[in-house]
């Protein structure tokens, strides 16, 4: 009846009240800030909203939000990376980094990312058996598209 786009998990968890009335829509797996959302509302804390005007945002560019993998065996590790350039006049602050399974990790620089720099996300996608995949990466960080989702595909023979 919402529309909510059906492929999105972020739209398949709602927290309700005692009386089945929606709380907060949001998956707080997959997104730490609506963890802390849920957490505050269950513990019977006040929940203030941010004043957004007051973030700090910059801007990002990506050279590539997708890239395949290709066919490879299935046992082997394949590992792949992805460039987030500052491109904003503020530095770049990466919160957290999700993946959409735990066949999936990220390594990256917890550093603060200057306007001009880079940061490198290193991905290792390890198939637990043979399957055609598809998995996303979101990256939750200052920007005004945030959060960034990244997604690696390919087919693990």
């Amino acid at each position: 009846m919402n529309h909510f786009p059906a492929s999105d998990m972020n739209f398949h968890t709602f927290l309700l009240d005692k009386d089945n009335k929606v709380l907060a829509i949001g998956n707080p797996i997959h997104n730490p800030k609506v963890k802390e959302l849920y957490l505050k509302i269950i513990q019977g804390e006040k929940v203030e909203q941010k004043d957004e005007s007051k973030v700090i945002r910059t801007k990002v560019d990506i050279g590539k939000n997708s890239v395949s993998l290709g066919h490879f065996d299935w046992k082997k590790e394949q590992k792949t990376t992805f460039v987030l350039t500052n491109a904003g006049n503020k530095p770049l602050v990466v919160e957290h980094v999700n993946t959409s399974c735990g066949c999936t990790s990220v390594d990256y620089s917890k550093e603060l990312v200057q306007p001009g720099n880079e940061m490198v996300l290193n991905v290792t996608y390890k198939a637990e058996h043979p399957e055609y995949f598809d998995k996303t990466i979101t990256v939750y960080c200052n920007v005004e598209t945030s959060p960034i989702v990244l997604r690696i595909t390919g087919n693990a023979e």
